[in-house]
């Protein structure tokens, strides 16, 4: 249900814009994590009906996950948990990042209208590079045809994914504007860029049958999806070499979730 969707999102975003560090802004977080975990354990039921194990397996870790940060925000509230010296609060650090990249994510995911604009935009941009290199395609709704074979533009293809997620790492850090301007600068635009660049290299490459009757297959599903992968490797370290606070927040999220994983054993085994 998209309710418990965006209930989730604006008791993080309530928690991300509360001034301070008061036991109310670390609850809020902390209830808004538990729903969001309830939201993401809506969905293996769906991937499940379309044998889409793998899809399953992530949206179960995420519940979890995302259970494992409202419990951690809870005990620190209930402890009266403070900062440790170096000021990096890491639960403080994920629920922003989170409630910003939902906020650029989710609306054009659930929204029809903001979705149709996105990929109508994409769209046209990709007709319009296409055209520039002397290519000559036509839209035909989210439909490009070139050379006689048809492409589907989808959400998917437009990148707001990654571009949400360095949205939310790269607001969720507490440092100087000239610093994170350059780390977005670095990331959001050359993601766009390079991303139409892919959507125009698969149309070009199916319409010309590149790699023969799998062509489509061949250039999206495995070298735009490995270049897309080399890309925002390559991208994300550049972004943590301007903003090492990324690195600090995936550290400390991985220590948090095997020091829970070692408490959960140690339970288990004292049991036994």
């Amino acid at each position: 249900m998209l309710i418990v969707l965006w209930i989730s999102i604006l008791l993080m975003l309530l928690s991300a814009i509360l001034p301070g560090k008061n036991g109310s802004k670390r609850i809020i977080g902390a209830v808004g994590w538990g729903v969001f975990s309830v939201h993401w354990l809506q969905q293996p039921l769906h991937y499940i009906a379309i044998n889409d194990y793998v899809n399953v397996a992530l949206t179960i870790a995420m519940s979890v996950f995302c259970m494992l940060i409202a419990h951690t925000m809870y005990v620190q509230h209930t402890n009266r948990y403070t900062a440790r010296e170096s000021n990096v609060d890491i639960t403080y650090m994920a629920t922003n990042a989170i409630a910003i990249g939902s906020v650029f994510y989710f609306p054009f995911a659930e929204i029809p209208a903001l979705k149709e604009w996105l990929i109508g935009t994409v769209t046209n941009n990709i007709i319009w590079t296409m055209n520039m290199l002397g290519m000559s395609a036509y839209r035909t709704g989210n439909l490009i045809t070139y050379n006689g074979h048809t492409v589907e533009i989808i959400l998917g293809c437009t990148a707001i994914e990654s571009i949400a997620l360095f949205m939310g790492l790269i607001a969720s850090v507490n440092a100087p504007m000239k610093k994170l301007l350059a780390a977005f600068m670095v990331s959001v635009p050359v993601i766009y860029i390079l991303n139409i660049l892919r959507d125009v290299f698969v149309v070009v490459a199916y319409g010309e049958m590149w790699f023969g009757p799998n062509s489509f297959e061949i250039a999206h599903h495995m070298i735009a999806k490995a270049g897309s992968g080399v890309a925002l490797f390559v991208i994300a370290y550049m972004v943590m070499r301007i903003l090492p606070e990324i690195l600090e927040l995936i550290d400390g999220l991985w220590n948090m979730i095997t020091e829970h994983i070692n408490t959960i054993r140690k339970k288990v085994l004292g049991n036994n």
